[in-house]
């Protein structure tokens, strides 16, 4: 499945579970799968198995072809995104991190995945890995990024790339918020 195609139905689960006032835990325990795998499907860090996603969209009793339709249906080759229209969502295990997705995109072979990352002074998350490069650029603020074993200390204007299969996590040891642009770049296989 392209990366698009998986984020929407990242997304779709999340706006069905919230929509009939479900947790998590609900979720999970009706759909015999952990609590922390629905929050990492639901932000897109985790790809359901055809089992696990079948029997998600029966624990939501939802119609199979009402889940999907017109899952891929974007085709417009100018893409505007208002700023009102910004997807806030929360990753879990964060304590302090505020992300807003504006804008996801198959490209021939890759997904792109653009969002902003507002990381609150004296946040929490333990280190992280996902499928993807990653582009940062530092808005404002600064932040220490951890790396494997290493830290980057980056301040506004500063940007960073790297493989996000390397266990990472920003943190913020400052007095101010500090905001970013991040760029996922998926290769789709």
């Amino acid at each position: 499945m392209e990366g698009a195609v998986l984020l929407e139905i990242s997304k779709r689960i999340k706006t069905y579970r919230t929509n009939k006032n479900l947790t998590l835990q609900t979720l999970a325990d009706l759909s015999n799968v952990s609590k922390g795998m629905i929050s990492q499907i639901e932000n897109g860090r985790s790809i359901p198995s055809l089992p696990v996603l079948l029997n998600i969209v029966n624990a939501l009793e939802i119609n199979l072809s009402e889940f999907f339709k017109d899952i891929h249906k974007n085709k417009e080759l100018v893409i505007i995104t208002r700023k009102s229209n910004y997807e806030p969502f929360q990753k879990e295990g964060t304590q302090g991190f505020s992300y807003e997705r504006f804008f996801t995109k198959t490209i021939q072979e890759a997904t792109i995945d653009i969002v902003f990352l507002t990381i609150e002074p004296n946040n929490f998350r333990d280190k992280v890995v996902t499928d993807a490069f990653e582009y940062k650029y530092i808005i404002s603020g600064e932040v220490d990024y951890i790396i494997a074993d290493q830290t980057y200390h980056l301040k506004e204007g500063d940007s960073l790339f790297f493989d996000g299969k390397l266990k990472h996590v920003p943190v913020n040891k400052s007095s101010a918020p500090c905001k970013m642009l991040i760029v996922y770049f998926f290769e789709n296989k």
